[in-house]
């Protein structure tokens, strides 16, 4: 017999259905007496429930910060600037950097002004906008003598410039 469950035909017709009952096993004596000396009886004892319940952690405690006393000195105009780490380079290297920056940003400065006065549309002017960052933050690098990153912004405002100079 093979196919499908739901399609084979029942062995017996739904209409005399009816008439099917189970038989039920008549009830023998001997499995209902058993006596009652050898059931033991137990006795539960549970301990008194606690007065307060704690609740169960399942991640560690967040630790605790303390913050430091603020202490009122007379050196409150020196604020404690976060330390930066810069790369360590040469002084040609620093040259090398410092030509580049400056060549990068009057490429990205030309190339901006040849877009001055254009009707832009709202990509182009957010290309110029963010060409207009990345060229303060070249000059912001370059007043503190980090020319590596002085470098890195200046070559991304000229890349960004030549992009929108092409699109006009």
């Amino acid at each position: 017999m093979g196919g499908c469950s739901t399609r084979k035909r029942p062995a017996i017709p739904w209409d005399t259905e009816v008439q099917v009952r189970p038989v039920t096993q008549p009830r023998t004596a001997e499995a209902s007496s058993v006596p009652d000396d050898l059931v033991p009886e137990l006795q539960l004892e549970l301990p008194p429930f606690p007065a307060q319940l704690t609740s169960v952690r399942t991640a560690p405690q967040r630790p605790r910060v303390s913050t430091p006393p603020s202490a009122a000195t007379e050196n409150d105009a020196e604020k404690l600037e976060a330390p930066t780490i810069a790369l360590q380079v040469t002084p040609q290297e620093s040259a090398v950097a410092q030509q580049q920056t400056k060549q990068s940003l009057g490429i990205a400065e030309k190339n901006l002004e040849s877009a001055r006065g254009k009707n832009l549309n709202a990509a182009q002017s957010d290309l110029a906008s963010k060409i207009r960052g990345f060229i303060k933050d070249a000059r912001e690098a370059a007043q503190i003598a980090d020319w590596s990153r002085a470098r890195s912004l200046a070559k991304k405002a000229q890349v960004l410039s030549e992009e929108l100079a092409g699109s006009l």
